[in-house]
């Protein structure tokens, strides 16, 4: 089966980011045919200093290898090195409706206070449907908070196929478990966020172990002391149960019984120390990557074999839409 992701190059990715959906990136490829992408057309629909998007591409497709996407195995490259992105979300703009989109949620969240947005904010989620349905995409690995886009790309996939017969695959969405969903840690009612103000609100996977230390151990928790697994009246906690759940491996009942009669100062320390034995590895071998040669071969590598799939997706597309003069 065919995978297809896609990470915003818009400075260091979370933990939140790893969690749901990079790690889920490696795991597939040990069993089907992946194609990851850094999604810089989707960086630009709001303004960006181009000397820091082209850093921050670089940052990303680093971070993918050294988490564990291997280039030989996976697909790595730059959205716009391969054109049939933007000109099948043309085409599915032209069979997407103003109304759908208006309900897009994220679309909401980030214009809100604004009397106008710019009209890319408002189609982002068809460009996110051309990247996912230009790969005959079967799989779908995402956070939990990208459900809506998918579904709406599964719904312009039958739309078109409706319309004008098999033109694509309509793919599924993997989900990270709705639990282990990865909060702010000053404010666990809402997603951990790079865009945040307080920069202890996240944990970045490029940060020192005093910085993961230092955030941890100011996250918000109650005043009970006690740890339990209650998102909704401790949400703190069980974000930070969520964590440990995600980096350890066991299951959050475990860690309940394990923490149960310890209070939090020690619960953090603990967290603390997990957090950055997991993440210290991930950090050198992006040191290795970062400034070497390989990672730009990789890109122009993974561009090439890319574009090789997007062609022959655009070449069936246009045949079905008439679209371009008869050869």
């Amino acid at each position: 089966m065919r995978v297809f992701s896609g990470v915003q190059p818009t400075g260091n990715i979370h933990i939140g980011n790893y969690l749901g959906a990079l790690r889920q990136f490696v795991e597939l490829q040990a069993e089907h045919a992946c194609i990851y992408c850094i999604v810089d057309l989707h960086a630009i629909t709001v303004p960006k200093d181009a000397t820091r998007l082209r850093e921050n591409i670089l940052d990303v497709a680093a971070l993918y290898m050294a988490v564990g996407v291997d280039p030989k195995k996976s697909i790595i490259f730059v959205q716009s090195d391969v054109p049939g992105h933007a000109e099948l979300a043309w085409i599915l703009m032209c069979n997407t409706y103003t109304g759908e989109l208006s309900r897009m949620t994220q679309f909401k969240e980030k214009s809100r206070g604004n009397e106008s947005a710019p009209a890319g904010l408002f189609t982002y989620p068809v460009l996110m449907a051309a990247d996912i349905l230009l790969y005959d995409a079967d799989i779908v690995p995402v956070g939990s908070d990208q459900r809506q886009h998918i579904e709406i790309c599964r719904d312009i996939a039958i739309r078109v196929n409706n319309r004008h017969g098999k033109v694509f695959v309509v793919p599924d969405g993997r989900f990270l478990k709705e639990g282990a969903r990865i909060m702010s840690l000053d404010n666990p009612t809402a997603k951990m966020s790079k865009s945040a103000e307080n920069p202890l609100s996240r944990i970045s996977l490029l940060d020192d172990a005093a910085k993961i230390r230092k955030s941890i151990m100011k996250s918000t928790t109650d005043s009970d002391g006690i740890i339990r697994f209650d998102p909704e009246n401790k949400p703190g906690v069980s974000n930070l149960l969520n964590i440990c759940s995600a980096f350890s491996g066991l299951p959050i009942p475990d860690i309940e019984k394990k923490y149960e009669g310890v209070g939090y100062g020690a619960f953090k320390k603990e967290l603390a120390e997990l957090t950055v034995d997991a993440l210290t590895p991930i950090r050198a071998r992006y040191d290795e990557i970062r400034r070497s040669e390989a990672l730009r071969e990789a890109l122009a590598d993974g561009a090439e074999r890319a574009n090789e799939i997007a062609v022959r997706t655009m070449a069936r597309v246009r045949d079905f839409f008439g679209l371009g003069a008869k050869r």
